[in-house]
C-alpha cells in the first residue's frame, strides 16, 4: 500500500510536465498567432492568409513544439522522453482533429498542406526538444 502512495507525487508531477509542456505550445503559438494578426502581418482573422503565411506559421509551431519537448523533458520526474512521447502523441492527435475539422472549412482555415503538417510534425518536433534536453542533462 505504501508504494502506491508514493507514486501519487510522481504521477502529479508527469502530469505537470506534460501539461506544461502542452500549455507552453499552445499558448505561445497563439500568441505568436495574434501578434502577426495584430501588427497586420497576417490578414485580419476570417480571410485567406498567402501561403508562405503558412509556411511561417509552420516554422514557429515547430519551434515552439521544440520548447515543449524540452520543457516537458526537463520537468520529467523520470524517463524523460517517455514524457515527450506523451505530448508528441497529444500533439498528433490534436493536429489530426484540427485537420479534420477544417478539411472543408474554406480557405481561411489554410491549404490542407499545412492542416497534415501541423500533425505530422508534432512528434518529431517535441521529440527533439526532448532530445536537446537530454543532452544538457
Amino acid at each position: 500500500m505504501r508504494s502506491s502512495i508514493a507514486l501519487v507525487p510522481s504521477a502529479l508531477r508527469s502530469t505537470r510536465a506534460v501539461l506544461a509542456g502542452a500549455l507552453v505550445v499552445a499558448v505561445v503559438s497563439t500568441a505568436i498567432d495574434m501578434a502577426l494578426h495584430a501588427t497586420g502581418i497576417y490578414p485580419p482573422f476570417g480571410e485567406p492568409m498567402s501561403e508562405s503565411l503558412f509556411v511561417l506559421a509552420l516554422g514557429y509551431r515547430i519551434v515552439v513544439s521544440v520548447a515543449g519537448g524540452w520543457l516537458t523533458a526537463r520537468l520529467a520526474p523520470s524517463r524523460p522522453m517517455t514524457h515527450v512521447h506523451v505530448l508528441g502523441a497529444i500533439g498528433l492527435f490534436a493536429g489530426a482533429i484540427g485537420a479534420i475539422a477544417t478539411w472543408d472549412a474554406g480557405p481561411e482555415f489554410g491549404p490542407k498542406w499545412y492542416a497534415i503538417a501541423v500533425a505530422a510534425t508534432s512528434l518529431p518536433s517535441v521529440w527533439m526538444g526532448g532530445r536537446l534536453r537530454a543532452k544538457r542533462a
